[in-house]
C-alpha cells in the first residue's frame, strides 16, 4: 500500500476554525487526522500542503519512520506550527493502519484498560461565549449553569473564573473569582469536582495569593496559575500550594515535558494530542509521566477528530484520570462524523470501530467555510 495524495480540509468549527487532513491510498483507504490550531489555520494548512510530496508514494504503515523523517527533516523541528500538521498526519497514518488491520486505534497501541473514561466539561460556563467570560456573567449565573451540567450527568467541570488578564490580580477581582467558585461550590455540593483554570495570568504572587483564597472550596486542580514557560516558577508555585497544578496544552513533545517532570512542577499533565506530535508521541509523553507517578488530562479545546483520537490514548494508558470535553460542542461534532462520539452520565464511550472510528461527513463540512479569525493585535487587547 502506497500514499497517493493529501487533501486539507477546513471548516468553521465552534469557538474557532478547525482543519483536518485527510490521506488517501492506492488501496482505496483514507485515514483522517485533526490539525486545528485556533487563529493559525492558515499556516498550519500551509505546512501539512509541503508534507504530500514526501508523503506521496510512502508505505503509510511505517508511521515511526515518516514521523521521524517529517520530524527531523525540518530545520525548526519541535515548532508549533510543524507538530500541528506532523501530529493530524500521525493520526491519518494510525487511521489507516487501524482500518486495514480492521482494528482500533487502541490496539495498535497495547490494546484498551477501559471501555470508557470519565469526562468533565468544559464551555459551559458563561452565557454568551464559550470561552470567556462576559459583562452579563456573574457568579449566580454561572452557578446556574453549573447545575445545567450536573443535570447532564458531569460530576466534574472546569472554567475560569478570573476577569482580569494582568499578571497581579487586582483585590477586586480576586473577590469576584472567589464569589464566582464559591457559588459553583455551593450550587452543585461537595461531591462534584471543581477545575479551576487560569491560562497562566498571573505572576508567583497573585499565583499563590489567589491559590490560597481558594482551597476552602477544594478545587480538583488549579491550571496553569502561571505562564508555563518557567518551569522552575511552576515548581517554586506547586511546592507553595496545596492545590494540584496541571499543565502541559503549551508544552508539546517528550522533550519538552522532560523538565516538567524531573523538577516535579506539576501533578497532572495535559498534552494535547493536536498539537504535540500525535497518539503516538502522548502515549510516549504518558509513560515518561507515569515513571514520574503524574496523571495524564488530555486536553481537548479541538473539533471532532481530536476528541476521537484521545480517547484511543484514553484507553491505552494506566494513568489517564478523565478527559476535557466540550459538552455544548457534541452536536456540531456529531454533524461532522460518519459515526457519533458517545457520551452518556458523565462518561465518554471508546470509540470500537476500525481505525480512529469514524470518517468525516465532508458534505457538512464543505457546507461550514472557515470564517476569518480575529487577528492577533485584537486577541491581544481584549486579553489585557
Amino acid at each position: 500500500m502506497k500514499i497517493t495524495d493529501l487533501r486539507v480540509l477546513r471548516t468553521q468549527g465552534a469557538h474557532a476554525n478547525w482543519t483536518f487532513v485527510k490521506l488517501y491510498t492506492d488501496s482505496g483507504l483514507t485515514g483522517v487526522g485533526e490539525a486545528s490550531l485556533e487563529r493559525f489555520d492558515e499556516p498550519v494548512a500551509k505546512a501539512l500542503e509541503s508534507f504530500k510530496d514526501f508523503l506521496v508514494g510512502k508505505d503509510p504503515f511505517q508511521i515511526e519512520y515518516i514521523w521521524n523523517a517529517l520530524y527531523k527533516g525540518t530545520f525548526w523541528h519541535g515548532q508549533l506550527i510543524i507538530l500541528t500538521a506532523l501530529s493530524a498526519v500521525e493520526q491519518a497514518l494510525l487511521d489507516i493502519k487501524g482500518k486495514a488491520l480492521g482494528v482500533p486505534i487502541y490496539e495498535l497501541l497495547g490494546g484498551k484498560l477501559r471501555d470508557r473514561v470519565r469526562a468533565y466539561a468544559n464551555a459551559w460556563a458563561f452565557q454568551r461565549v464559550v470561552t470567556e467570560m462576559t459583562a452579563e456573567d456573574t457568579p449566580e449565573s454561572v452557578a446556574k449553569n453549573a447545575l445545567r451540567m450536573v443535570e447532564k450527568g458531569f460530576t466534574a467541570m472546569k472554567w475560569d473564573p478570573f476577569r482580569h488578564g494582568g499578571q497581579v490580580i487586582p483585590k477586586s477581582e480576586e473577590e469576584f473569582a472567589i464569589a464566582c467558585v464559591k457559588a459553583v461550590r455551593e450550587a452543585v455540593g461537595p461531591s462534584v469536582d471543581l477545575l479551576i483554570e487560569c491560562h497562566g495570568r498571573f505572576n508567583m504572587l497573585s499565583a499563590i495569593r489567589m491559590a490560597q483564597k481558594l482551597e476552602p472550596f477544594d478545587p480538583f486542580f488549579y491550571e496553569e496559575p502561571i505562564p508555563p514557560d518557567n518551569i522552575d516558577a511552576m515548581a517554586e508555585v506547586q511546592r507553595a500550594i496545596n492545590l494540584p497544578i496541571a499543565t502541559g496544552e503549551r508544552l508539546y513533545t517528550r522533550w519538552d515535558f522532560r523538565a516538567l517532570l524531573e523538577k516535579q512542577a506539576a501533578r497532572i499533565i495535559q498534552p494535547d494530542i493536536c498539537h504535540c506530535g500525535g497518539i503516538m508521541e502522548l502515549k510516549k509523553i504518558a509513560a515518561m509521566a507515569e515513571a514520574y507517578y503524574v496523571s495524564v488530562q488530555p486536553h481537548n479545546s479541538n473539533g471532532p477528530i481530536c476528541v476521537l483520537a484521545s480517547l484511543h490514548l484514553d484507553a491505552s494508558i494506566p494513568n489517564v484520570i478523565f478527559q476535557e470535553f466540550f459538552y455544548p460542542y457534541l452536536e456540531l461534532y456529531n454533524e461532522m462524523l460518519t459515526e457519533p462520539i458517545k457520551y452518556e452520565n458523565g462518561y465518554l464511550e471508546i470509540p470500537n470501530g476500525p481505525g480512529i472510528g469514524a470518517d468525516l461527513n465532508e458534505k457538512f463540512i464543505l457546507k461550514r467555510p472557515p470564517v476569518p479569525q480575529p487577528q492577533l493585535a485584537t486577541w491581544i487587547g481584549s486579553y489585557w
